[in-house]
């Protein structure tokens, strides 16, 4: 079977000058899919120039959320920690609109309450909900990052009828994580979920059917001490990890997956 990573960052700066290797790396572990989502325009360029140099590499074109309200946010005076130019937000969305067709999935796209203060909520819920017609009429996969805002998040899928969509790296209740898996939407787990509570909780209390393999690389590696060194490879830890927990082995694990890749984005990994 072929192993996937529904998440990664290749274009970042702590990955991007070393991408040969770490490419190689994932296919020696034997990956035949990753998706490297985009952040904003530029990003979502860099993705595209990326895809288009390695076979494996699949791109998703996104607008993170902070991205989504970025220059209002600092139009009002409030800083971001991870500020990069902040991009008109219906510039923004007109890039993802104009080469959606070429995308293997929209996203990472969202909504995020950690950062973003309460009073660019309706902005960020109106590019959310945006960016998701976009998918939708593309009939392309959905990749969502939501931080704090996970309820609103699944709200405004249900109110949309979304249903190709991937929940990266939830963060919140592991009850709400059942409710989102109920609506037949999937929800991958990255390297670290050997050392996180709720990401064992999802594995093992999750359908099996709804998980998918990510990394978020550079972030949330396996090693506690080498946390924004991870890469695809890693997404071996996390299958050896599941095979513990369901009584499986690691071969049996990976055709699950596989299976799940495959109902989602419609493709063999």
């Amino acid at each position: 079977m072929s192993l996937f990573d529904v998440h990664a960052h290749l274009t970042h700066p702590n990955l991007i000058a070393d991408v040969d290797a770490i490419v190689a790396r994932a296919q020696a572990a034997g990956l035949s899919t990753i998706i490297s989502n985009g952040l904003n325009p530029a990003d979502n360029e860099a993705v595209r120039q990326l895809a288009r140099r390695y076979s494996l590499v699949k791109p998703a074109f996104g607008l993170y959320p902070v991205d989504a309200v970025l220059a209002a946010m600092l139009a009002a005076g409030e800083s971001y920690p991870g500020q990069r130019e902040a991009w008109p937000t219906a510039e923004a969305i007109d890039w993802v609109r104009q080469h959606v067709d070429e995308a293997f999935a929209v996203g990472e796209i969202g909504l995020d309450g950690y950062w973003v203060k309460e009073s660019h909520w309706p902005a960020q819920d109106q590019a959310f909900c945006e960016l998701v017609r976009i998918a939708q009429a593309a009939d392309k996969p959905i990749i969502i990052h939501t931080r704090k805002r996970e309820r609103r998040t699944l709200e405004l899928l249900d109110e949309l009828g979304a249903k190709r969509v991937n929940w990266h790296c939830f963060g919140g209740r592991v009850t709400l994580a059942r409710e989102i898996a109920s609506r037949g939407h999937y929800l991958s787990i990255p390297a670290n979920a050997r050392r996180s509570e709720s990401f064992t909780r999802m594995l093992e209390t999750l359908p099996r059917e709804q998980l998918l393999l990510e990394t978020d690389s550079p972030y949330l590696g396996p090693d506690r001490e080498k946390q924004t060194e991870n890469e695809p490879a890693n997404v071996r830890h996390t299958v050896q990890y599941a095979a513990e927990l369901w009584g499986l082995s690691p071969e049996q694990v990976e055709a699950q997956f596989a299976v799940n890749f495959e109902a989602l984005f419609r493709v063999a990994p």
